[in-house]
């Protein structure tokens, strides 16, 4: 089993890990929010075991990002924010289940195996397509007709997102978090990326359109 552990802690993050592998779990840590998309996409674990308190984005933020990507990983909460309303905004985030600190280990040890077999149960299919475009589950490429495209970095993670959703528009600003994680920029700024990926999908079946007002969607191009 494969757990992204996402702490800034350094003491808790070797502690955890020192733990769990002893227990034949293999861990990959991160200490940022900023980072913590790019090592959950290219690490493509069984389970991420995330805090909320971390430097750059927070772990609802991260998790937020995550989700709209279409990241569907189990997503286990570990955080010293131990209030009822705290654990709501944690699971309507999208979140599997929600651990307080402090924690017993053989408990967290359980949730965190009970979710990784939740999630092969669920799992979804290798790659979901949207007009002959899709998101490989494992590499997080982003295909044409089975082949994956060149695109740069933001390119990308824009029609991660829209595709995640294909039909439905997405804000700019929630769109310029996905795309610009952790940078200090404008809502406009997506525009320029949506601009070349525009020009990029010109020779496939889908269009992504502009919704004044209310973002951005892909919709299939008519035949």
């Amino acid at each position: 089993m494969k757990l992204l552990l996402i702490e800034d802690n350094p003491a808790m993050q070797a502690t955890l890990q020192r733990s769990f592998e002893r227990r034949g779990i293999q861990v990959a840590t991160c200490g940022d929010g900023a980072r913590a998309l790019d090592r959950w996409r290219a690490g493509m674990p069984d389970v991420v075991l995330l805090d909320l308190s971390l430097p750059g984005l927070d772990g609802l933020q991260v998790l937020t990002l995550a989700r709209t990507e279409g990241l569907r990983t189990p997503v286990l909460v570990l955080t010293a924010r131990g209030t009822v309303g705290d654990r709501i905004l944690g699971l309507n985030s999208g979140a599997d289940d929600y651990l307080p600190k402090p924690f017993d280990l053989d408990e967290l040890e359980a949730r965190i195996r009970a979710l990784a077999r939740r999630g092969r149960d669920q799992e979804a299919p290798r790659a979901a397509a949207f007009a002959g475009l899709s998101v490989d589950a494992d590499s997080g490429a982003v295909c044409l007709d089975g082949a994956p495209m060149e695109l740069p970095p933001r390119e990308a993670a824009l029609l991660r997102a829209l595709l995640a959703r294909p039909g439905q528009a997405l804000a700019k600003e929630r769109l310029v978090e996905v795309v610009f994680p952790g940078e200090d920029v404008q809502p406009d700024a997506i525009e320029v990326v949506a601009y070349r990926l525009r020009k990029r999908l010109a020779a496939t079946a889908v269009q992504l359109v502009t919704l004044r007002g209310l973002g951005y969607l892909l919709k299939a191009q008519a035949q």
